[in-house]
């Protein structure tokens, strides 16, 4: 199917923000929707077989780009190669709009990260400024605060990229995803340390940096980041002490809240709930946290990220209605395109609505397992 500038979409069940209809089309010009409708289309298009159609999937948080660079613990990737391999990867899995989520901050026993993330987003550029990329990346810099480097490297990240989105974190063990000692262990025991020896210098050494940085560059980062209006994001809130410092820091996304009481102050102050599809494919929390579906539940569930499984965000949408009775599949799929655009700013997408970006996927069922046949940024051919 070669690019066209000018297309219409025939035959389709078009997925909009508050309604499903079960056979329309869709009309694209020049990158963007110029009309919807329901029954025959105007004119003859592309029929889609009775297929849905979905707006293409807006994607905040995911850490995925780590996994192609570093492939072993011990193995450093081409840069360039693993950019494009990720980027094919979003692309493939209907993502049309990505926030990098590129860490900052040198944790205990961890060589520096920061010539890792500037190799990581040098070739992203590389990669942007040569045209390569079928998706729109857009910058998300996940803070350690217990870190001595983190404000440094914030710093020379804002004077050198456009910044997006910033999150704020902290996982020193005792603390918000780790408040249970025991989960910190059974997280990070098998990964980073060996021997009880070990594990108390480990633990000794997190807290120190916790004490010496965290308050610091929480107060430093946040100032910034207001000044320069960056997207500011809390990292596994789990009390409501918690909620009441991100209400304070000017904080719009609540990342993954632990808790379901951390999950209901920060709906209730306005701030979105983000959680893992992840999460909702599994049934629950790899780390043993709330569960999504229970969120959504309680009416409090804004926003689904892949986090570390691409995939997962499709699926997830199609999954929650039959996890969480009265979520219908248009407001599953709110939470994966319009309300993290709009979360963040971009108003432009996110919808199957006149006058939007058309980012667009043609999505079938085989078994009810949503399958991607074809994906458009802005009205080309992206997968």
């Amino acid at each position: 199917m070669p690019d066209l500038d000018q297309f219409i979409l025939t035959n389709a069940r078009l997925v909009l923000a508050d309604r499903v209809i079960e056979q329309g089309w869709l009309a694209v010009d020049k990158g963007e929707i110029t009309d919807l409708g329901e029954g025959e289309a105007p004119e003859k298009g592309l029929d889609m077989a009775g297929d849905y159609l979905l707006p293409g999937l807006v994607e905040l948080h995911t850490d995925h780009l780590e996994a192609h660079f570093t492939p072993r613990p011990s193995v450093r990737w081409h840069t360039l190669s693993a950019v494009m391999a990720y980027d094919a990867q979003i692309a493939s899995a209907g993502i049309t709009t990505v926030f990098d989520s590129i860490r900052l901050g040198t944790a205990a026993l961890e060589s520096s990260v920061a010539s890792e993330s500037r190799l990581l987003a040098e070739a992203i550029e590389e990669a942007r400024q040569a045209g390569h990329l079928r998706v729109e990346h857009r910058t998300h810099l996940r803070c350690e605060l217990a870190t001595h480097d983190v404000v440094t490297d914030f710093e020379y990240f804002r004077a050198t990229y456009p910044i997006h989105m910033i999150s704020l974190m902290d996982h020193t063990p005792g603390q918000r995803q780790f408040q249970n000692l025991d989960q910190w262990m059974k997280f990070y025991m098998p990964r980073r340390v060996r021997g009880d020896a070990d594990v108390e210098t480990f633990i000794q050494n997190k807290l120190e940096k916790h004490h010496q940085y965290a308050a610091h560059s929480r107060t430093s980062l946040v100032q910034s980041a207001r000044t320069h209006g960056i997207v500011i994001a809390s990292h596994d809130d789990a009390t409501t002490g918690h909620v009441e410092e991100a209400v304070g820091d000017g904080v719009a996304i609540a990342e993954f809240p632990t808790t379901l009481e951390a999950a209901l102050a920060s709906h209730q102050a306005g701030i979105s709930v983000m959680m893992g599809a992840p999460n909702v494919v599994r049934g629950g929390s790899h780390s043993g946290n709330i569960a999504a579906a229970n969120l959504a539940q309680e009416g409090v569930l804004d926003i689904l990220s892949s986090d570390y499984v691409p995939a997962s965000l499709l699926l997830a949408a199609f999954q929650l209605p039959e996890r969480a009775p009265g979520i219908d599949l248009p407001a599953a799929v709110r939470m994966v395109s319009d309300t993290p655009a709009r979360a963040t700013g971009l108003d432009d997408r996110g919808r199957l609505e006149k006058g939007r970006r058309a980012d667009i996927l043609r999505v079938t069922q085989t078994g009810g397992t949503p399958i991607i046949r074809r994906v458009w940024r802005q009205g080309r051919i992206a997968a």
